[in-house]
This record gives structure tokens, sequence and C-alpha cells, in this order.
């Protein structure tokens, strides 16, 4: 019985699995800047991002998509860890559009750097992202 309700809940996980894929991971100084363009169908659109300030455990991160600048405070160990940033407009998907989110893993005292990975979720396989520092 007890191996049935495991089998059962390790299956639930597998179809119900976000399918969220580490692309890229930083570990950035302050106001290190980087930028990454997003290209999909005939659109291309620039992404850049920076912290600015490590205080009281939280992480201030500019960003910058298609044009609208955005402020983030990212929290280690918190709800408020990552930031999403849908890459693609709503209008043209049922239900959840292609998204990469920007997620604050740890912070290096020692040479005060923040460590951030990019998660990219694409289940149409439709979005391309080029680095360009």
């Amino acid at each position: 019985m007890l191996r049935g309700v495991f089998l059962f809940f390790t299956f639930c996980g597998l179809v119900f699995a976000n399918e969220l894929i580490k692309v890229k991971e930083y570990h950035l100084k302050k106001d290190e800047i980087k930028k990454i363009l997003v290209k999909y169908a005939s659109s291309e659109k620039l992404l850049t991002f920076r912290w600015t300030l490590y205080k009281n455990d939280a992480l201030v991160v500019f960003s910058s998509y298609d044009q609208i600048v955005s402020q983030h405070l990212l929290y280690l160990n918190h709800t408020n860890q990552s930031l999403r940033i849908e890459l693609v407009s709503r209008g043209a998907y049922e239900y959840i559009t292609p998204y990469l989110l920007i997620r604050f893993d740890e912070f290096d005292f020692g040479k005060d750097r923040a460590k951030i990975s990019l998660w990219l979720y694409d289940k149409r396989h439709e979005v391309y992202l080029k680095y360009l520092n």
C-alpha cells in the first residue's frame, strides 16, 4: 500500500512538473549589467538586469524588458526569491506564455557578488536567447 501511494505521488509530480530549464548562471558584481536578446517569431526584444544594493537579506534588482523598467526586492529562501518576466504577450497563447525567471541564489560577502540564475519556461521551444555580455 505504501509503495502504491509513493508511486502515485511520484507519477503526479512528473505529470504536473513545471518545465523550467536552467539556462544560465551569473556571479554578478554590483551594477554589472547583463544583456540578453530575446528572439521569437519575427520579434527581437532586449532584456537587461543588474543589482544595485544588498541590505537586510534583500537584493535590489533593476530589470528592463521591451522598454518596461522595473525594480524588485529578491530575498534568499523566500517566496520573493525570483522575478518572472513574460517573454511573449498573452494574446497569442491560451494559458501560459514563455517566461524567464531571474532567481537570486546566494550572496558572497567576501567577493561582494550575487549568484543569479536564469530559468526558462518555453514549452513550445519558440524563444531563442542570445547572451550579449
